[in-house]
């Protein structure tokens, strides 16, 4: 059978101006491979514990106490599209249950025809930077965005030195920063990386 493709796109909640990544990936993509093509194209560094909620069911990387529940599932042979079928369908993607990033993702085309030079994981389109990595949650990044454009605020200085090297640029942490090709760097060593397992 023919391999179909997904376009997704995902964004996150609670933060304005939106943060969003539009990309494609294999229609039976694991979702635990899912989380990683999630993490390279949002700018996450994946240390933190995450979750797929398709509303009567959660899936995670590992079950211990803290899930144990019947609602609870490892995602490691779970596909994204026995979940997502149709254009619309949506699930939340929660990232660092501490700061409780969640991410809406919703299913743009069930049938994406790869054009000439797109992979078969790719980023399309995108706007704005992944906030830190232990920013604090939605408040912390708001807190944190404006401290960083406040050269007078005495928290100004710790702040850029805290987030540098947070981006690729090596510059100040910029909230608009966000470059396609270089997310599309990370995704094909990614594939290449992944290829002698099994990936699908």
């Amino acid at each position: 059978m023919k391999q179909k493709y997904y376009l997704l796109r995902i964004e996150m909640r609670e933060i304005e101006p939106v943060v969003w990544r539009q990309f494609i990936v294999p229609a039976e993509i694991s979702l635990d491979r899912l989380h990683d093509v999630i993490q390279i194209v949002m700018g996450w560094k994946d240390s933190h514990l995450h979750e797929f909620n398709f509303g009567r069911k959660r899936y995670v990387e590992n079950i211990d106490e803290e899930f144990d529940d019947e609602k609870t599932f490892l995602e490691g042979a779970e596909r994204l599209n026995k979940h997502l079928k149709k254009k619309g369908d949506k699930c939340l993607y929660v990232y660092d249950f501490g700061d409780s990033w969640e991410h809406e993702l919703k299913l743009e085309s069930s049938d994406y025809k790869l054009r000439e030079d797109d992979c078969e994981i790719s980023c399309v389109d995108g706007a704005r930077a992944c906030p830190p990595e232990d920013v604090g949650g939605p408040g912390g990044y708001e807190e944190f965005c404006k401290i960083i454009k406040s050269p007078r605020n005495k928290e100004h200085a710790t702040m850029v030195a805290w987030s540098n090297g947070c981006q690729p640029t090596g510059k100040k942490f910029d909230p608009e920063y966000f470059d396609v090709y270089a997310v599309n760097d990370l995704l094909g060593w990614y594939v290449r990386w992944d290829r002698p397992r099994k990936l699908y």
